[in-house]
């Protein structure tokens, strides 16, 4: 490490109570996704939260609930959730805690336009090389375009945090103060597969190429499909989230990137959200590059792969393709993430596929999942237009190309049986057949 900038590191270097007094009432601190989020910055903003006025953090999928989420606080520091998660959501379930819309694709448009205001970055991040960098590689998200548009940066500084390759690389010269840290970096365990899962996951794999590039969004679903993917050859990776999944798929030699036709030889990813393994794995690898979401999630350039799979979950879908993915009803649950960018970004590759897939019923097979029309208030994610494949466990229904009236009956032949005599009235009620 250069003396020079090992005399700023140390000037910069400071507690994280003192980092505190670089935020000002009113400001907009940015915080990147899921275990890109600095505790120990969080937790001293959660402390001393009582000493500001107006405040807010914005962030994609917090996954710690700080004391800062207070009802009671509000007014003095606030959450602004890009994505709800476990911590955010009975905050936004009861109104306190409000959500910004938008396709993670366009957030560092967002920023970079003022029409999201950033005054501060918080975030965690790998030790400064020789040249003064660190490596922001958990979280890059929308966290590079923050850091380029805030007043104050302040980075926690961890050894356990990767240093990788790619647009995720922020110098000692942007940044306004250090704490440091050596906690280990959360972990995130994978889902719980069960015979429904492993049963979507079959139809999915039946029809995926060997050298095939895959998007695979977050859940059990998208796991079970990847656990069925390991006798395929010579797959790529061009997603937002890299996660255990896809270390498993480069364990056993079905991931090599070398078919990719957009930067063949490497995976390209966003965010990271896994295990110790994972973060060790991530470490000046050269296969891998972190980047910024507007570019990794960027539909133009992300169908410059041919053969790109995107597999994506949702929570309802009706009988024309619309699909809801982020909200029961009126009431948020998740966001609109990345599913949208990919869905539009499969359909545009040559040979690409886009899957949407989704329990049959829900609530020990009471409810449907496949619905004549979208909850009242629900928040369609995914428009008819754009939606391809769906799939439970009962089959696959392939969508685009196909009138209304054929959608509807493709719907309804991959619902639960039980289900299927009243999707069919009330699909004639509407017309549909």
């Amino acid at each position: 490490m250069s003396d020079i900038y090992q005399r700023i590191y140390q000037r910069k270097k400071m507690t994280a109570e003192d980092a505190m007094g670089l935020v000002e009432d009113g400001d907009f601190i940015s915080v990147p996704t899921g275990v890109g989020e600095p505790p120990t910055l969080l937790t001293a903003l959660s402390e001393q939260r009582q000493r500001f006025h107006g405040v807010t953090v914005g962030q994609i999928l917090p996954l710690r609930k700080y004391a800062y989420f207070d009802p009671e606080t509000v007014d003095n520091v606030r959450h602004l959730a890009f994505f709800f998660g476990g911590a955010s959501r009975p905050g936004g379930k009861e109104g306190w805690i409000d959500f910004l819309p938008s396709y993670f694709s366009e957030m560092p448009s967002l920023i970079t336009n003022r029409q999201i205001r950033v005054d501060v970055v918080f975030t965690m991040a790998s030790p400064m090389d020789e040249h003064g960098y660190f490596s922001i590689s958990l979280g890059t998200d929308y966290t590079m375009a923050a850091i380029s548009m805030a007043r104050v940066v302040i980075l926690e500084v961890n050894p356990n945090v990767p240093f990788t390759n790619g647009n995720c690389h922020v110098h000692i010269s942007q940044i306004a103060g250090f704490v440091e840290s050596d906690d280990p970096v959360l972990e995130v365990g994978l889902p719980q597969i069960g015979p429904v899962q492993e049963a979507i996951g079959e139809y999915v794999t039946d029809i995926i190429d060997d050298g095939s590039t895959l998007q695979i969004g977050y859940g059990a679903i998208p796991d079970a499909v990847v656990m069925q993917l390991v006798h395929k050859h010579d797959l790529g990776i061009h997603t937002e989230m890299i996660g255990d999944g896809i270390l498993k798929l480069l364990e056993c030699g079905a991931v090599t990137n070398r078919k990719k036709t957009y930067l063949p030889g490497k995976m390209v990813a966003t965010f990271a959200l896994g295990s110790q393994q994972l973060y060790r794995f991530m470490n000046r690898n050269p296969m891998l590059e972190m980047h910024p979401v507007d570019y990794t999630n960027d539909p133009f350039l992300a169908a410059r792969n041919d053969k790109l799979v995107t597999i994506n979950a949702t929570l309802q879908v009706d009988l024309i393709g619309q699909c809801c993915s982020e909200s029961f009803g009126p009431q948020s649950y998740s966001g609109t993430g990345g599913q949208v960018d990919f869905v539009r970004a499969a359909n545009r590759s040559r040979d690409g596929k886009s899957f949407i897939v989704l329990p049959a019923t829900a609530k020990g097979d009471t409810i449907s999942r496949i619905v004549p029309a979208l909850t009242a208030g629900a928040h369609v994610t995914t428009s008819k237009n754009d939606v391809n494949y769906v799939v439970t466990e009962y089959g696959l229904a392939q969508l685009r190309g196909k009138s209304a009236k054929q959608r509807a009956q493709a719907l309804i032949g991959i619902a639960h049986p039980d289900f299927r005599g009243e999707l069919t009235e009330a699909a004639r009620k509407l017309k549909l057949m």
